[in-house]
């Protein structure tokens, strides 16, 4: 009888060992298979990102929120969705590259109405006369110095939204000429920028009504090596603050306005780029 029973023990372990080398027979099939599929993934990726036009208009184009007024106007410089209702832009896009920072012509400073809108819905510089409200460039005059046709068509009322004047020449300022610091190591930028309304009924000036923003966004697109992009959102207000308290992931900059950023991009590559930012990845 005692025999029979070390037998039986003996049959229970080999039948336990069996089992224990089948589970680790299978987990070690299931890493392997995970960590190939996690390698073609990556190599995939880096396939794709390698792949990418750079230097290329594709990205230029967004789309607008569902349901906007829009009229796209293509410029030498930039290309503008226009909003009839609230007479300025709901976003103007460009390329920034370091050849066109070159100044191959100087600022013309001569706001005009855009001659590709009716007269009686063009906005003037009458209606910004005795506001308050600065000029303010969505795509700004000294990105268009490469070109006098570009740096004309820059100041087309367009282009212009209603402006707290200290945001305008400080701190929205500043951020331009980040990006012309930024590009001169990233070889080419994609920026689009343009007008947030928190309020349904926001103020308006001059005859025209010209909509008054209650903040304005910028966001910022890199194909450069690894591919990265940044949201700043700026209140429209006197400013005066570090940089760093204006950034956004795009993600946010999209919940806000509804615009769907670089759709031109590879479905992964714009998820990723767009769901976070590093403000020292750019300095």
């Amino acid at each position: 009888m005692r025999k029979k029973k070390k037998k039986q023990t003996n049959s229970k372990k080999q039948v336990v060992l069996l089992i224990i080398l089948i589970i680790c027979g299978i987990a070690t099939a299931y890493q392997t298979t995970s960590s190939k599929e996690k390698t073609a993934a990556s190599e995939q990726t880096e396939t794709i990102i390698q792949n990418l036009p750079l230097n290329s208009d594709i990205y230029i184009k967004q789309t607008t929120a569902p349901g906007t007024p829009e009229i796209l106007l293509q410029r030498t410089g930039y290309l503008v969705s226009y909003n009839s209702n609230t007479r300025i832009a709901n976003w103007v896009a460009w390329k920034l590259t370091p050849e066109r920072l070159k100044e191959n012509t100087e600022r013309i400073n001569n706001f005009r109405p855009d001659p590709d809108l009716p007269k009686s819905k063009a906005v003037t510089t009458q209606d910004y006369k005795g506001s308050g409200w600065d000029r303010g460039h969505l795509c700004p005059a000294g990105d268009n110095k490469w070109n006098r046709e570009a740096m004309i068509e820059s100041f087309y009322m367009t282009n212009i939204c209603p402006q707290h004047h200290n945001l305008n020449r400080g701190d929205w300022n500043e951020l331009e000429q980040k990006c012309r610091k930024w590009v001169k190591k990233d070889s080419c930028l994609y920026i689009v920028a343009g007008p947030i309304f928190y309020d349904r009924k926001p103020q308006t000036i001059g005859e025209h009504k010209v909509a008054v923003p209650d903040a304005f966004f910028k966001v910022i697109l890199s194909l450069h090596k690894k591919p990265k992009a940044i949201g700043f959102i700026y209140k429209n207000n006197e400013g005066d603050n570090p940089l760093d308290s204006y950034v956004n992931t795009v993600d946010e900059v999209e919940r806000i306005t509804g615009i769907d950023f670089f759709p031109a991009l590879p479905d992964d590559i714009e998820r990723a780029v767009e769901a976070s930012y590093n403000l020292k990845d750019w300095k």
